[in-house]
């Protein structure tokens, strides 16, 4: 895909880590980002922080709660109004890397809790921005996954972040496999251990991780849909 007009990404969980940091480098290149944040207050912040730096783009700080339907009813219905469609959405809100757990022993109100925003954050999400992604031109969908989630290597670490990732997966190839028809490719991507508040320290600088992301953000309109990539190379499902 060519970049020579700006597109419209929306980004769920932009106040921090990747996801804010893949809303600056959008600004930074010239593209309107939306910074979905939970907290509007910490949205905003975020987005005057990012601004006040040099960038071509636009930053749109927009609440976005992904476990609440009718707010992403209201946060469809804002967007229509504002900028009139969304050309990439990345569902990279997520919760609850539970290295505590094992999965016998495993307290499932924890496990509810990273499925309903993993998953079912990501799901709701994708279903409320799905008419605006439609008026998009060539639209992605990138849903921000882990190997973790990978069922070839997956051992019994973190179960509920490493289960609700792998129905992430099981999504993507889902939502791939509908939308093909109407141009709207969709795919995986774990970002790799990135030293942010989730991934702890000792991983890779968060500009990487962001920019894996913003790979399948990128890709053509002949380019892959339904897989799972981490820096534009395929991982076993």
């Amino acid at each position: 895909m060519t970049q020579d007009q700006p597109r419209i990404v929306v980004v769920t969980g932009a106040n921090r880590g990747i996801g804010r940091e893949l809303v600056r480098q959008l600004y930074v290149r010239g593209d309107t980002a939306v910074l979905g944040s939970r907290d509007l207050i910490k949205g905003r912040d975020a987005a005057d922080e990012i601004t006040a730096t040099a960038g071509s783009g636009q930053v749109v700080a927009l609440r976005m709660d992904v476990t609440d339907p009718s707010a992403l009813r209201a946060a469809a219905g804002e967007l229509g109004e504002r900028l009139g469609r969304v050309d990439v959405l990345v569902n990279n809100a997520a919760i609850l890397y539970d290295t505590w757990q094992k999965p016998a022993t495993a307290d499932l109100d924890v496990v509810r809790s990273a499925l309903e925003t993993n998953l079912f954050g990501a799901w709701q999400t994708t279903q409320a921005l799905l008419p605006l992604l439609t008026s998009g031109r060539s639209p992605r969908i990138v849903n921000v996954s882990s190997e973790s989630g990978s069922l070839t290597s997956m051992g019994d670490a973190t179960p509920a972040y490493s289960i609700s990732k792998a129905a992430l997966n099981a999504l993507t190839r889902q939502l791939a496999a509908e939308l093909a028809t109407d141009g709207i490719l969709v795919n995986s991507v774990c970002p790799g251990w990135i030293a942010t508040d989730m991934g702890g320290p000792g991983g890779g600088p968060i500009a990487d991780g962001a920019a894996s992301v913003l790979w399948a953000a990128d890709l053509p309109d002949d380019g892959p849909t339904g897989g799972f990539f981490r820096h534009g190379k395929p991982l076993p499902w």
